[in-house]
């Protein structure tokens, strides 16, 4: 992860919702709203918490990537993984990875963090 800019919290944006692209009604492409996932950003104290929703695979990582670059330290943000249902092997390496440079896991839920410990091992 690279450090960047300090961002304040006024500049979050409140919510990300990603939905996927597909075909329908003879090949014409439309916004499936199904959601992929979700990342709701809100102030506690000195932290940020991004709240994370969904499936966390690629896409996701990507989005998260490019918000954590704006943060000059990662001990004031927080992941609260309450709400994940599915992450991929990529995902639980970059959960692995902000824990380690000081990003909060919290709410995370049960076989995430067994998951993780296994790949420690």
């Amino acid at each position: 992860m690279q450090l960047g800019t300090k961002l304040h919290h006024s500049q979050l944006v409140p919510e990300l919702n990603v939905c996927s692209a597909g075909r329908h009604d003879g090949g014409v492409s439309r916004l499936a709203c199904s959601m992929t996932f979700r990342i709701e950003t809100a102030a506690r104290g000195r932290f940020t918490v991004l709240t994370l929703s969904g499936r966390i695979e690629t896409e996701a990582i990507a989005e998260l990537r490019g918000l954590l670059e704006l943060y000059t330290d990662y001990h004031d943000v927080v992941l609260d993984l309450k709400d994940v249902s599915v992450i991929s092997r990529e995902a639980m390496g970059f959960f692995m990875r902000c824990e380690s440079d000081g990003v909060k896991l919290e709410r995370c839920p049960s076989y995430i963090r067994e998951w993780m410990e296994r790949e420690k091992d």
